[in-house]
């Protein structure tokens, strides 16, 4: 594998890669954590994140670690602890940015979407929803350089939207991000997009109709080696549609991200 397979398993098509590249310098440490985290691979991830700090990184790249260290966290469950990472994340920024195609621009997105995801799982929604409209402001413009953060948004306004009770929206969300999503490499905002259409489903009138896009996220997430989505697409589906099949993926999903060195937050 070459340096810029890195993009494409953190950010493309190889997102199960397993022969990642060694990192040459702290953005190479970067992709490989995205990619470790994305596969469940907490520790060997969070390993990636502090070789990235002993090199000094420039305060985006510094942001955009700290923005990934926090969504490891909240993907266990660790809202309250991933908010200082995301606040870090936003401090080390500064003032925005004037020009809105600064570079700084992606990473201030990172930064606020991972912060009203973490006002969501702190049950804190107006806040949320303030850190979101802050957000959108910046990812709503044609640099073709933000369309992560373009779907990021609308996962977090999704999952906002359900949270509050608005199911629509929260559909409505969930669709943009997977049409966006289409017109994107990555696999993985690929299947997270429709997990979240799945979830939007769930919350309608027929919660059953999740069960065929949850199956087909069970299906590309075991494709690809994506555990955590895996573990969350099993658990949405045993929801709706509970079988011994999903209690299984669940199961066997929960050993392998402890065995990775992730621990679930109990609730």
């Amino acid at each position: 594998m070459t340096r810029s397979d890195l993009e494409r398993a953190a950010f493309g098509d190889t997102p199960g890669a397993r022969d990642l590249p060694a990192a040459e310098d702290a953005r190479d440490h970067w992709l490989r954590a995205v990619t470790l985290g994305g596969q469940g691979r907490y520790a060997a991830a969070r390993a990636e994140l502090e070789q990235l700090h002993r090199l000094d990184p420039d305060p985006v790249l510094a942001s955009l670690a700290a923005s990934t260290e926090a969504s490891l966290l909240r993907q266990l469950g660790w809202h309250a602890l991933a908010s200082t990472h995301d606040g870090r994340a936003l401090a080390l920024l500064g003032a925005p940015a004037v020009a809105i195609a600064d570079a700084s621009v992606q990473a201030r997105c990172d930064a606020l979407t991972g912060l009203a995801a973490d006002a969501l799982g702190c049950g804190r929604f107006a806040l949320g929803f303030r850190l979101l409209e802050r957000c959108g402001a910046l990812a709503d413009q044609p640099d073709p350089a933000v369309w992560r953060q373009r779907i990021r948004w609308n996962w977090v306004s999704a999952e906002m939207s359900l949270a509050s009770g608005d199911a629509a929206g929260g559909r409505r969300h969930a669709a943009a991000a997977l049409d966006l999503a289409a017109d994107c490499e990555s696999i993985r905002h690929q299947v997270k997009s429709e997990l979240l259409l799945a979830a939007a489903e769930s919350a309608g009138p027929d919660p059953t109709a999740a069960t065929g896009p949850a199956r087909r996220v069970l299906a590309r997430c075991a494709e690809h080696g994506l555990v955590p989505l895996e573990w969350a697409a099993s658990m949405l589906l045993g929801g709706v549609q509970p079988s011994a099949e999903a209690n299984d993926v669940r199961d066997r999903c929960e050993s392998r991200i402890a065995a990775w060195g992730g621990r679930f937050r109990e609730l």
